[in-house]
């Protein structure tokens, strides 16, 4: 089987409760495949820091429910352990959403789409409900009999209680739960040396934090005696699904690839990568933060999301790098930059603090810091032929970010819209040179395969002019 972990609402602690039961899975030297339920970036990161496998994100948005089910099915089956933390509130999704084929047939609609409740639908799995008690006792019970009974296709398998702040404290819990003949799964007590720190976009990603491991050590012994193992060793049972799994494409080019990863830009989908060796592609990983150029005999370059704005400085002082990207991109080298990448292109970056940073300069418009975020998922329909879509093709991405541009693009890439609603949020995305795709949408490719591929073929014409 596998197990959901998933919270009443956001900040309850779900991260800390699934970081704490795969540290204590992998000190038993277990094999575990973690999931992330949407668009995140940085929990994945922790996940993997932990288990040593990539973290698989869960999104029917991006994707489509197929898609999660054989995601997860394919890597469930390769782990003896799975586990797959949720998003915000168990039933937080995106809206009403209608689907079905019209003609007489009645569309149905979604209150929770792409929330977790619908994700441990999709793939018929037990949710292990965590409660954060700082503020409560007997209301605990109201909480857990409202979550358990308001849909009744999803099984409770049983709650965590975090946050407990004594003994008289989890008696009074303990108490008012037991009518419900619901099980305890796990005890979490205040911790005070347990604290993951965040800024603008959420979690510090893994690489910027030295006392990791550390950290992951004291949430090892949390887990070891703060959970009821006994029960939850067999719910957490990795079983498959019987769906397809994801078969490899054959491989159709032989090209490399230069994938910045560092500190600054790590904002990747393991699928993308995994798409792009499937097809024949090497991935060669090199940091525009400490290396002196860009990799040697690359044919293609990958930007992908980060925190460029909190290493401005150590980017603008790279300037071997910067001319070495400009260069090449100015030679044709086709390049994909999203979000952090984005901004890493553009002429400068403008800090919180007003400080202009230069960078690449390959588009003439800078990137400006500021305190409004821009969050969610967005429909995409392409303007005009591009490196990774063709003209009137319509993909679904996300955005997440607290930058905007000075000068916006006269030949945009996309108009955008809201996913659940059709909102139109304006026109985005820079193509020009046309061997670039600069956009703050990031793009999951699992069920969009041409787009790797169209980007390979691109590729593979410079190669073949280098020979």
């Amino acid at each position: 089987m596998a197990l959901v972990i998933a919270g009443e609402r956001s900040g309850v602690g779900k991260t800390t409760v699934t970081l704490t039961l795969l540290a204590s899975l992998r000190r038993r030297d277990r094999l575990v495949q973690s999931f992330k339920v949407g668009p995140d970036y940085i929990d994945p990161m922790f996940h993997q820091h932990v288990t040593g496998r990539a973290c698989r994100n869960l999104d029917p948005v991006l994707t489509s429910e197929a898609y999660v089910q054989q995601c997860f099915a394919h890597h469930n089956q390769l782990s003896e352990y799975a586990l797959v933390e949720g998003v915000m509130g168990l039933f937080d999704g995106i809206g009403h959403r209608e689907w079905g084929m019209g003609h007489g047939q009645e569309k149905q609609k979604s209150t929770d789409f792409a929330s977790t409740a619908h994700i441990a639908r999709l793939l018929d799995l037990p949710v292990v409900l965590v409660i954060d008690c700082s503020r409560l006792s007997g209301s605990v019970a109201a909480i857990a009999h409202g979550y358990r009974s308001f849909d009744p296709r999803i099984k409770i398998a049983g709650v965590v209680l975090n946050r407990v702040g004594s003994d008289r404290h989890l008696s009074l819990l303990k108490d008012s739960l037991e009518p419900l003949q619901l099980p305890i799964l796990g005890t979490l007590r205040r911790q005070d040396n347990i604290t993951i720190p965040d800024r603008h976009l959420g979690l510090v990603p893994t690489a910027e934090l030295p006392e990791l491991n550390a950290l992951i050590d004291r949430l090892a012994d949390l887990g070891d005696t703060c959970f009821d193992w006994q029960r939850l060793l067999p719910l957490l049972k990795s079983k498959s699904l019987p769906h397809s799994p994801h078969l490899p494409h054959p491989p159709s080019s032989s090209v490399r690839i230069a994938i910045a990863r560092d500190r600054a830009f790590n904002f990747y989908y393991q699928d993308n990568l995994d798409l792009l060796q499937q097809l024949g592609a090497e991935l060669v990983f090199w940091s525009p933060l400490e290396d002196a150029g860009i990799p040697k005999n690359v044919q293609g370059m990958y930007f992908g999301g980060g925190f460029p704005e909190v290493f401005a400085q150590q980017l603008a002082e790279n300037s071997s790098v910067r001319e070495a990207v400009k260069t090449a991109i100015l030679k044709g080298m086709p390049t994909i930059a999203e979000c952090g990448g984005l901004m890493y292109l553009c002429e400068q970056i403008i800090d919180f603090e007003g400080k202009s940073w230069p960078m690449a300069g390959v588009l003439p418009t800078s990137t400006m810091m500021g305190g409004r975020l821009t969050l969610g998922y967005r429909r995409a329909v392409a303007l005009q032929d591009n490196l990774l879509v063709k003209a009137n093709t319509t993909v679904y991405g996300h955005e997440f970010h607290r930058s905007h541009l000075t000068l916006t693009p006269t030949q945009p890439l996309f108009k955008t819209s809201r996913y659940d609603c059709e909102e139109n949020m304006g026109c985005e995305g820079w193509g020009l040179p046309a061997n670039v795709h600069a956009s703050y949408v990031h793009l999951h490719w699992g069920e969009s395969r041409e787009i790797p591929q169209r980007f390979l073929k691109e590729c593979l014409k410079v190669a073949s002019s280098a020979t």
